[in-house]
């Protein structure tokens, strides 16, 4: 019958035909052989071994090795940056500390308008003593006696100004004329500071003048400069020697009170074996003073003609 041929051939299994030799064949037996891999399979997306240099080493697996040793590099390189920049702030220390000029830049509007008052018109203060907290100077804002940095400065820069303004006038400004009279000045400010460092040792005077204390100290008089060449520019001849007589005997006054407090009251403080050359104290004191007129005089006499 039709239904159990049917199937019979349903549960017998049929051999596969082989293809006839020789003819086209339709589609390929992939049926017993594994599918190519090409270029764009899965198994190449991984890692494809042709990228591989000829020396047998991933780049990348260079780089991973080659890290550790460019951060050790790193981290040696800034410790050594560390300790040049730690043996650098030691030895600036040693002669200039930055704490301590800061201090003497602690200034504001209030102490600049007072300072510059006392400056030109010192005959009525009364009291010249340097206050003092817990051991420690009071910042120059908190106390107009403190000496500061910041006047002298500021006032050197106007001084060089106001010289290039005065030698314009008279039509003899030059780069070299003003630089001459820049250099000249901060030389003589140099040698005076030296001069009273090389006085305190040579006599064994102690006292707690500072380097930066003498620097301000001698730097206060472009402030009587500057009121000298503007008189001298505004009034003439007559006008440059009354401002100048003015500015050295109040710049003496100033002085000879100020470093009385530094100089000559520390032999007290001190004991009895300092307190054995007071004259010594009162000479420098003196000799101080007296110095200033004449560096007036001579850093501005050829401004005002």
């Amino acid at each position: 019958m039709d239904f159990q041929q049917h199937g019979y051939r349903a549960t017998k299994p049929r051999a596969r035909a082989s293809p006839p030799s020789g003819g086209p064949l339709l589609f390929d037996d992939t049926s017993s052989v594994p599918p190519p891999m090409n270029n764009q399979n899965y198994y190449s997306s991984g890692y494809n071994m042709a990228e591989v240099p000829a020396g047998g080493q991933d780049p990348g697996v260079g780089n991973l090795f080659a890290d550790p040793m460019a951060s050790a590099a790193m981290m040696y390189g800034s410790s050594l940056a560390n300790q040049g920049k730690d043996i650098v702030n030691k030895e600036i220390n040693r002669f200039m500390s930055v704490n301590k000029l800061k201090y003497f830049f602690a200034v504001d509007t209030k102490y600049v308008m007072k300072k510059l008052m006392l400056l030109i018109f010192p005959y009525t203060h009364q009291d010249w003593e340097v206050r003092y907290h817990r051991d420690t100077p009071l910042t120059p804002r908190h106390d107009v006696n403190a000496p500061d940095l910041y006047i002298p400065t500021m006032a050197f820069i106007t001084y060089i100004l106001l010289a290039g303004m005065a030698l314009g006038i008279q039509k003899r400004f030059s780069p070299e004329v003003l630089g001459l009279c820049a250099s000249t000045a901060l030389v003589w400010i140099i040698i005076e500071v030296l001069v009273m460092l090389l006085s305190l040792y040579l006599l064994t005077v102690h006292t707690d003048l500072s380097t930066f204390d003498l620097v301000a100290y001698s730097g206060y008089k472009y402030v009587g400069m500057i009121f000298t060449v503007l008189c001298g520019l505004l009034f003439g001849s007559d006008g440059y020697f009354v401002a100048l007589a003015w500015s050295s005997c109040a710049l003496m006054f100033f002085i000879v009170r100020s470093l009385k407090m530094k100089i000559l009251s520390s032999a007290d403080s001190i004991g009895a074996g300092a307190s054995t050359k007071p004259q010594f104290r009162l000479y420098i004191t003196v000799a101080s003073a007296a110095f200033q007129p004449i560096i007036i005089y001579w850093l501005t006499a050829h401004l005002v003609r």
